[in-house]
Formats: C-alpha cells, sequence, structure tokens
C-alpha cells in the first residue's frame, strides 16, 4: 500500500498515504477525480474497472450515510467557536491543519504553537490562501519556524508543511482538523461580518479534512523559511 500510494503521488503530485488507499480499496471512501485518473494511468485500466465497487446502486461512503451525525455540535457564539478550537489543537498526536489566511486570535495561534513545541511526532500543515491578512498571523509563522525547521526530519517524517496555495484566485477554505475531530467555521448567524460560528466535527469528517489539506499543501508554493515568510505582504497594504 505505501508503495501504491508513493508511484500515485508520483502521477499526480498529490499527498495520498496508505491508510487512503485502503479506504478506496475498501469503498469505505470514494476516490476523487485527480486521483481516479491517476490510478488509471498507474494500473492501466478503465474507471469503470477499478471504482466500480465504489459507484455502483447503494454504494455511499460511511461519511455520506453518516449525514449529520458528523456534526457533534453547532457553535453559535464566538467564545464558543474558539474554545471548539483550542480544543482540537490541543487534542492532536498524530496530524494537525490548519487553513485560512485570517487568523489572529491569540488564545488560538499561541495553542497551535504550544502543540507543536510538545508534541514532537505531530506533523502539522498550514494552508494558506494569499497572504496573512493579519500581522498577528505573520508572527505566528515565524514563531512556527523558530520551533521547528522544515528542513528537518523525525524518525525520516517532514513535520512542518506551510504552503500557499496559487493562483491567488482560489477560494480559501477555513478549517482546523486533527486526526480525530474538526471544527470549520461558518459565516454569522448574526450579522453580515465575520464567521463567528461554526461547526464542530467528528473523526469521519475530520480524516477527510486533514486529507483535503494535505493534497492542498501538497500542490502548494513552500513558505519554510524566514525569508519566505517575511516577504509575504500583509493583505491590507495590497488593497
Amino acid at each position: 500500500m505505501e508503495e501504491a500510494a508513493e508511484q500515485l503521488n508520483a502521477v499526480t503530485g498529490g499527498a495520498t498515504d496508505a491508510s487512503l488507499l485502503s479506504a478506496w480499496e475498501s469503498g469505505r471512501r470514494r476516490t476523487g477525480i485527480k486521483n481516479r485518473a491517476g490510478l488509471c494511468e498507474l494500473y492501466g485500466q478503465s474507471s469503470e474497472v477499478l471504482f466500480t465497487h465504489q459507484d455502483g446502486l447503494g454504494s455511499i461512503s460511511v461519511l455520506e450515510a453518516s449525514g449529520t451525525d458528523v456534526v457533534v455540535r453547532v457553535l453559535t457564539r464566538y467564545t464558543d467557536l474558539i474554545a471548539a478550537m483550542v480544543d482540537v489543537v490541543a487534542g492532536a498526536r498524530e496530524r494537525l491543519v490548519v487553513t485560512g489566511s485570517r487568523s489572529r486570535e491569540g488564545a488560538y495561534l499561541a495553542a497551535i504553537e504550544r502543540v507543536v513545541a510538545e508534541q514532537a511526532d505531530l506533523v502539522h500543515y498550514r494552508v494558506l490562501y494569499g497572504s496573512p491578512r493579519h500581522r498577528a498571523l505573520s508572527e505566528h509563522l515565524v514563531r512556527l519556524l523558530e520551533l521547528r525547521d522544515p528542513l528537518e526530519r523525525r524518525n525520516g517524517v517532514k513535520t512542518l508543511h506551510i504552503g500557499l496555495v496559487e493562483p491567488l484566485s482560489a477560494m480559501e477554505r477555513f478549517f482546523v482538523a486533527s486526526e480525530s475531530e474538526a471544527v470549520v467555521p461558518l459565516p454569522s448567524f448574526h450579522g453580515a461580518e465575520g464567521f463567528d460560528c461554526g461547526v464542530l466535527l467528528g473523526r469521519e469528517a475530520a480524516v477527510g479534512l486533514v486529507q483535503h489539506a494535505r493534497e492542498a499543501c501538497a500542490s502548494a508554493r513552500l513558505v519554510e523559511t524566514m525569508e519566505a515568510v517575511r516577504a509575504l505582504p500583509l493583505w491590507q497594504a495590497e488593497c
């Protein structure tokens, strides 16, 4: 499985791992368009041959079958949203992915730095969509690089990834996910501005969001040196 995942990633430029490949093979998850094309090329078979078990009548993923059951809680207050995001970060032990360029909440950024410092084996992905919107995020990225060198390996594994998705017109995604739970901020329920509400999601959704961020980061422009981070202009300065 690990060899097959490496071969697929060489074709697609993605970040598939053995566990995800196993989920596709068993039908527990559906394969996306890019990876389907890559697997067809890799094995020289048509989509109908390789993915019948996923596309047959009544064949749906565990996540799709569970529907709204993946939603653990709706977060309707800003304080609840931040507390849930901090809890997701604090509970991460294997993977922590964070997307978006608007983070500025001090407690949340501090929680990320703390878990990166304390959990040596944790693999952290930070996916930016455009330059940081706030100086607090720029400073946070610098502190991450002070805590870890992306060139170093922990048991052969790179543990810090910082990428900027291009083109800059790409739709921004906002979420934080560990291997066991995730939070997705939502537009405010209370007014026309901000993202002060959200949903807390369970393991099945979290696993999918981790893979989403890994694939996005794999195709992003790396921003993994102090010079590269400090060269990112603040978004307000560009407007």
